[in-house]
């Protein structure tokens, strides 16, 4: 086990490119979404297309207090209909229905890294394993997918709070359930901007840089695969 788990008592994990990856590459543009959208959405340049998700993604942050994967459901349709809108790929509503059911419903879009139940098994035996996730309701049952529900005693999910790390509300919420000093938790993610809000806290930060994206210079550590966090 690193040095930097020794004598902490709580282990905060992210879920999204910490446990698991999208099948698809990407966390909102499923893999069923992208053969709805098909060659309409090639036509489009990747400033239009980033244009056409920060609109989906201003609807989805300004109603992200979520209850129930109903609910969850519903707000991905409108989600994807921004998305339609915004570059004229004139999904119909059955389309856009099952886009919305794919996203919130279909646990096939999660990919487990390899190891993590190794490293959770292990890390459960000496630590206390928590989450801190932005994310929406069906994560239950994508943790129960990727088979890893079962090792953690208490989570912290923004569609809960209604706010995004790294609002500090994420934290101090995670901190309270966890029942410990801020000086006695650890907190692994794959977004240095996470990290520095963890930090600000007391939380000692880790980055997670199995996606490529976040392998980045960085005053944290870093590690590549959480079988590191196991390794002497």
């Amino acid at each position: 086990m690193i040095s930097q788990l020794q004598g902490k008592k709580v282990l905060f994990f992210d879920i999204g490119y910490t446990l698991d990856m999208p099948a698809s590459g990407d966390w909102m543009f499923t893999n069923l979404f992208l053969r709805e959208a098909g060659d309409q959405l090639k036509e489009h340049t990747d400033a239009e297309i980033s244009r056409a998700r920060d609109a989906g993604l201003r609807f989805l942050t300004e109603n992200h207090l979520v209850t129930g994967v109903d609910a969850e459901c519903a707000q991905f349709r409108q989600y994807y209909s921004i998305i339609s809108d915004e570059l004229g790929l004139g999904l119909s509503g059955e389309q856009l229905d099952r886009a919305a059911r794919d996203r919130s419903y279909n646990m096939d879009n999660y990919i487990p890294y390899p190891g993590i139940q190794e490293v959770l098994e292990t890390l459960s035996k000496t630590h206390r394993l928590g989450l801190i996730s932005d994310t929406w309701p069906s994560v239950d049952k994508q943790l129960e997918h990727i088979g890893v529900d079962r090792y953690f005693s208490f989570h912290t999910y923004s569609c809960e709070l209604g706010v995004f790390k790294p609002d500090r509300r994420m934290y101090l919420d995670a901190l309270a359930k966890g029942g410990v000093p801020a000086e006695e938790t650890v907190f692994i993610d794959d977004s240095v901007r996470n990290l520095d809000g963890a930090a600000e806290l007391g939380i000692t930060p880790i980055l997670i840089a199995a996606n490529p994206a976040a392998d980045v210079e960085t005053r944290h550590l870093k590690i590549h695969d959480l079988r590191e966090l196991i390794r002497d």
